[in-house]
């Protein structure tokens, strides 16, 4: 298997991640690429009380599980399977399940932090930043939080007044710099185009 093709998305909570790397992988083929995604690499806090847990600020670089996260992106990009753990945000820790990833000629690494670490960045042959207004991401984060993770209004905007805006300007907008390809709005079909395009190129 030749060396796979490693994207890494980046950008703001609720700034469309998801949504660029679902298109990307659409365009490409589902048979081809292999997704990881940086929230499912929080650290385990089963060890931990659920006061405690709820006091981690997860909008910081410490919240997540590095080594794991290099590991196991270093062992698909050599041709082996990984177990990717999954995050149960309800509990506010790892989950005993994971997903099997395959490996893949194309990987995604989808997440905040995707291009925070040099190590990471160093993998990757596409670095992308989703560059998204603040008020769209809190009102999409607002919405998630709540229908997806079980949340109180109140909760999600203390944290994000406390933890998510101000983590933000400090480690996650600096990235950017990293980024070979600013998708300003979030995603969008000529954007997706001209990616999958790039990626064909430099691919073959």
């Amino acid at each position: 298997m030749s060396t796979p093709f490693i994207i890494g998305v980046a950008g703001g909570s609720g700034s469309g991640k998801s949504t660029v790397t679902r298109k990307v992988v659409e365009a490409i083929g589902a048979g081809k690429a292999a997704v990881i995604i940086q929230d499912n690499y929080y650290c385990d806090q089963s060890h931990l009380s659920q006061d405690e847990r709820r006091r981690t600020n997860y909008d910081h670089p410490h919240a997540f599980d590095w080594a794991l996260l290099i590991q196991q992106l270093d062992a698909l990009r050599n041709g082996v399977s990984i177990a990717m753990p999954v995050y149960d945000f309800a509990q506010d820790t790892r989950s005993k399940q994971t997903v099997t990833v395959a490996p893949a000629p194309v990987i995604v690494v989808e997440g905040i932090f995707a291009l925070y670490d040099a190590t990471l960045r160093d993998m990757m042959s596409l670095k992308i930043f989703v560059d998204t207004d603040a008020d769209v991401r809190f009102i999409r984060r607002l919405t998630r939080d709540i229908e997806e993770r079980g949340r109180s209004m109140d909760s999600v905007m203390t944290q994000y007044l406390a933890t998510v805006r101000p983590m933000h300007n400090q480690f996650v907008e600096p990235t950017k710099r990293y980024a070979d390809v600013i998708l300003p709005h979030g995603c969008n079909e000529p954007a997706v185009d001209m990616i999958s395009a790039r990626i064909e190129r430099l691919r073959g």
